[in-house]
């Protein structure tokens, strides 16, 4: 089955009859259901306290219905006209704004106790327009995403990633942009359950060495730190060995490593040579 994203951009994709489909799907609407409240768990928000959150990519209002259900008072984001048409059919209880969330949030500092997404991020490593590049528009969604949360706040975005490039590039963003966190991943080992959630802590000294929650589907001792979970803040890029003398440098730019480069460019939206026979081709002289 292909990816959504690589269909067509979202406003387009999710046009009516997608939207009524997408909300009258019983096994969609579990999904949603089960993704929203696996984020709240993570969100780790106050017992028996109303918060105020923002839902990125809220669509029909799916994973709003479970934030009423919960207590709480939630605010609406999707690029999607016809998906916020059919969530004021359904009448839900949220405020809801029909925006594309890589121009920035336009929301006063410190506004939201909390953030979750389902499904919403990888569509931002897509350039539907030539005036799209990814690494800026994931930059700026974040930076503004930071300043429109409490100090010691947390967002949590469940997505499908395609391929580890855009992990890194969604993280890696993430953190530039001052937030802490990683990446939880729930079952690991299964194909079908696997699901892929980054959880991100706003400003709070007290959150610097807070850890990671516990990924589900992973059966490990109490106090072990799951090897599922990868805290993108911390460690260090490890040292390349040093050659010895009179060795000669091992090439990383071959042609494999060279198609690589030029694909995820290409998804980046960057202009990339056309390939030929002589793309990353040795020649006399070099390593």
């Amino acid at each position: 089955m292909s990816r959504p994203e690589h269909t067509a951009p979202p406003e387009i994709f999710y046009n009516e009859s997608e939207a009524t489909k997408y909300t009258q799907n019983s096994r969609i609407m579990q999904i949603q259901a089960d993704m929203t409240t696996r984020a709240l768990e993570l969100l780790s928000l106050p017992p028996d306290e109303p918060c105020y959150l923002l839902d990125i990519g809220c669509g029909s209002g799916l994973s709003g219905e479970v934030l009423e259900v919960e207590g709480h008072v939630w605010v609406g984001l999707d690029i999607s006209e016809a998906m916020l048409d059919v969530a004021n059919e359904r009448e839900v209880e949220g405020d809801l704004f029909l925006h594309d969330i890589g121009h920035g949030l336009g929301f006063r500092p410190g506004t939201f106790d909390g953030c979750i997404s389902v499904s919403v991020l990888q569509w931002l490593c897509n350039a539907d327009r030539s005036s799209h590049v990814p690494k800026r528009r994931l930059a700026r969604f974040f930076t503004t995403l930071y300043s429109s949360l409490t100090r010691g706040g947390r967002a949590v975005f469940q997505f499908y990633p395609e391929n580890p490039d855009q992990v890194e590039l969604i993280v890696s963003s993430a953190m530039v942009a001052g937030f802490t966190g990683g990446l939880v991943v729930d079952y690991p080992n299964s194909t079908r359950a696997k699901k892929y959630f980054l959880v991100l802590f706003a400003g709070s000294p007290d959150n610097s060495s807070q850890p990671l929650p516990q990924a589900l589907g992973t059966d490990l001792p109490q106090g072990t730190e799951p090897s599922q979970i990868v805290n993108a803040s911390a460690g260090r890029r490890p040292r390349p060995e040093k050659r010895g003398k009179g060795q000669k440098r091992k090439s990383v730019k071959d042609r494999d490593y060279i198609m690589r480069k030029k694909e995820l460019n290409k998804r980046r939206g960057k202009d990339v040579p056309l390939d030929s026979k002589y793309t990353g081709r040795k020649r006399s002289g070099r390593f």
